[in-house]
């Protein structure tokens, strides 16, 4: 019997965004809730400054519980925001408590461009990542627009960095056996489940 024809990186990104998207608003919540409790009084976590999150669409695990506790907290955090042009770039903005966002033209929200509150990646801390699949050994499946690639392009050229920590976000069911990595995918320090953590080899 041979053996199946393994997943191209689009059809395991479709299997993978729809099993995200089938899980209900209740587990959603308790997911959410168990991302929280695995990271808010994680050293990484309590240590980090100046740290980027996400805002979740598609299905992907919420960090918001993390984004106000920082806040709280009095750290300065920092959303992704597009750039009008060229379109294939994103910046990191800082982003206030209560702050108004309004959609971008994949309808996240993000906070009205402002260059003054802008800080360059290497200058974060901590960045926690949306992604749709992910692996042990650090691999990351995004979602296929290059953006974080992009950002984090200047890591891939460097070795032994330690500054940001790059740490991916997902439901356990995101997890994969082994991702094949591109010369141009950073790879992440680990990921972090509402179950626990995974870190690279």
């Amino acid at each position: 019997m041979t053996e199946p024809a393994p997943l191209s990186r689009p059809q395991l990104r479709r299997m993978l965004r729809k099993a995200r998207r089938a899980l209900s608003p209740a587990e959603q919540r308790q997911a959410a809730l168990g991302l929280y409790r695995q990271l808010a009084q994680d050293p990484v976590f309590r240590r980090a400054r100046h740290l980027s999150l996400y805002l979740p669409t598609d299905g992907e695990i919420d960090p918001r519980l993390l984004l106000r506790a920082a806040q709280r907290r009095g750290k300065a955090t920092y959303l992704p925001v597009l750039s009008a042009w060229p379109r294939t770039k994103m910046v990191f903005q800082r982003v206030l408590p209560g702050e108004t966002l309004r959609p971008n033209r994949f309808r996240i929200l993000e906070p009205r461009v402002n260059c003054a509150r802008q800080r360059k990646v290497w200058a974060l801390d901590l960045v926690l990542l949306p992604l749709v699949g992910f692996d042990e050994e650090g691999g990351r499946l995004g979602m296929g627009g290059g953006f974080y690639d992009r950002s984090l392009a200047y890591l891939a050229r460097r070795q032994n960095w330690r500054k940001p920590k790059l740490l991916g976000l997902a439901h356990e069911c995101q997890k994969v056996g082994k991702l094949d990595q591109a010369s141009w995918d950073v790879p992440l320090h680990g990921t972090v489940t509402d179950r626990g953590w995974y870190f690279a080899r």
